[in-house]
Order: C-alpha cells, then sequence, then structure tokens
C-alpha cells in the first residue's frame, strides 16, 4: 500500500472518526483542498462541507460544519464545530430540514441541511 496519514476527525462533542488514509478532501476558506501523505504543514479554516477520507477499505465521508484543519509530521487533525458520518444521517430529515429551512429563509441552516445531503449522496 502507498504510504498513508493519520487522521482524526474531532467534532465539538466526540471524536467522529480515527485512522489512515491516502488521501483527503475538505473545504477551506479559498477552496477544495487535497492532502496526501508529504504534504506541507497547513493550518486552516473549514468552512461547511462534505469531507472525504479515502482509505485502504473504500472511502469514508462526512458533513462538517466549520472549524479548523491542521497537517504536520504526516498527522491530519480536523477539528470541527459539527461533524456526522454520512451514514449517520437520516436522510428524510435532513430532506425536511432543507425544506423548512428554505421556507424561513434561513441560509445557515439551509446551508447545514445541503451539506448533509451532500455527504450522503457523496457529491462534493
Amino acid at each position: 500500500m502507498a504510504a498513508e496519514l493519520h487522521v482524526e476527525l474531532v467534532a465539538a462533542d466526540r471524536s467522529v472518526w480515527s485512522g489512515d488514509a491516502s488521501l483527503v478532501i475538505a473545504r477551506t476558506g479559498s477552496g477544495d483542498i487535497g492532502v496526501m501523505p508529504g504534504h506541507q504543514p497547513l493550518l486552516g479554516v473549514l468552512e461547511s462541507g462534505p469531507v472525504t477520507i479515502k482509505t485502504r477499505d473504500g472511502n469514508v465521508v462526512a458533513a462538517v460544519h466549520g472549524g479548523f484543519i491542521s497537517f504536520a509530521d504526516n498527522k491530519l487533525s480536523l477539528l470541527a464545530e459539527v461533524a456526522e458520518l454520512a451514514d449517520e444521517i437520516d436522510v428524510q430529515r435532513a430532506e425536511r430540514a432543507l425544506e423548512r429551512a428554505k421556507g424561513d429563509a434561513d441560509a445557515a441552516a439551509e446551508r447545514r441541511a445541503a451539506v448533509r445531503l451532500r455527504a450522503v449522496t457523496g457529491t462534493h
């Protein structure tokens, strides 16, 4: 197997996922970023969006809502305000939340619901 980096995805209230990966794709303030083993040190702000973690067993996808990304010494930390793995997301509940947010013109709630749905469908 090619080189891997160690990844920790942590939300404010829990550790969401930890393991080794060959690539992590996340959304930052300056756009999507891909981090592979040996990447230059990095510190950035996470924007709301799906995070894709490519492991030897497949992809792990999470909906992340704000936080920080840090990479050094082949260790990537994703410190999120809120994070949910795609398989934890209730699709019908997210769809209802999206419709409710659109009706209320609540842009932040609409963005959170849309990110959850994108994480489930695997679209960045």
